[in-house]
């Protein structure tokens, strides 16, 4: 596959939380980017029509069908994709959906984690080449009430002190992150106004200052998503 021609689709769910810095790492790229709005009722491309599949997280729940019709068919998409053997990356909401496909179970996390907070590697994803060496010194951004269970065949990569599963690999190329790494200065004021009512402090949730005032680690975040990404890429050459 030619590097100029790798086109990523992405699914985006609310208009406040977009794909942030993977745009500004796309198009340094050259790559091409197309999406499918949700709350737009947009349609999903078919799969000769692209090659990697970004989806993103939102306020809703994966089980709430009743409320948000276009989840039962979005979740046949994520099937077919990780089927047709795409690259597939899901953050939050996203990673709970491609876990859900998977067979594993979705469900209330024991805390609610907002705000900026470290996470670790497990021993796995310390020796695998997507992830080796990355630096996780600092703390990534979260904004999630659910979480979910490693499904079969994938490798847990991640966790937290609030959360034990924020992140798994599958066949080398799916994967899910509870966190976000893409969050850019817009898109953290984006989810911080539209989201700001469920910043009850507690030890695992930020105050709206203590979030937008460490807006230090949006870059570090953003690194860390580069090197992911441009792995993946090698991958897909």
């Amino acid at each position: 596959m030619n590097k100029q021609k790798l086109r990523i689709h992405c699914i985006q769910h609310v208009d406040f939380e977009g794909i942030g810095y993977i745009e500004s790492w796309a198009k340094n790229n050259n790559y091409e980017l197309t999406y499918s709005l949700l709350y737009k009722q947009e349609e999903f491309p078919e799969q000769i029509d692209f090659d990697w599949l970004i989806v993103m997280g939102g306020p809703m729940n994966i089980y709430e069908d009743d409320k948000y019709p276009w989840l039962t068919g979005e979740k046949q998409f994520i099937k077919e994709s990780i089927n047709s053997d795409k690259t597939v990356l899901g953050f939050c909401l996203g990673s709970q959906l491609i876990a859900d496909v998977l067979g594993a179970k979705v469900k209330r996390n024991k805390d609610i984690e907002i705000g900026w907070f470290p996470v670790n590697l497990t021993d796995f994803g310390k020796s695998h080449k997507i992830f080796q060496d990355l630096n996780f010194d600092n703390p990534v951004f979260h904004w999630h009430g659910d979480t979910f269970d490693i499904p079969a065949k994938c490798e847990h990569i991640a966790y937290s002190k609030a959360c034990t599963h924020q992140a798994f690999i599958y066949k080398g190329k799916v994967i899910g992150f509870q966190f976000h790494l893409e969050v850019t200065p817009y898109s953290l004021a984006n989810m911080v106004e539209n989201g700001k009512d469920e910043l009850i402090r507690s030890e695992y949730v930020q105050s709206q200052s203590e979030i937008t005032g460490n807006s230090q680690y949006i870059n570090p975040c953003n690194e860390i998503l580069t090197e992911i990404l441009n792995r993946l890429s090698k991958q897909s050459v």
